[in-house]
């Protein structure tokens, strides 16, 4: 489960989303992933996996932004 999570997120920041619903898609998706990683980060309480979080966050407001 960890090891498909991680590899989602790696993917998805190497994604490139241009039209306006990829980058809806991509604010749901980032939702999906930091929610996933929170749950995760509960039971680790592992500083990268925040780091994580923290990359997504600022990917999903970035996409947020350009929607607006």
């Amino acid at each position: 489960m960890a090891t498909t999570i991680f590899s989602e997120v790696s993917d998805f920041e190497n994604t490139k989303f241009r039209s306006r619903s990829d980058k809806i898609t991509a604010s749901r998706e980032a939702k999906r992933l930091i929610l996933g990683l929170n749950e995760i980060y509960k039971q680790k309480k592992d500083p990268a996996i925040m780091e994580i979080m923290k990359r997504l966050t600022v990917l999903k407001k970035k996409y947020e932004k350009r929607l607006k």
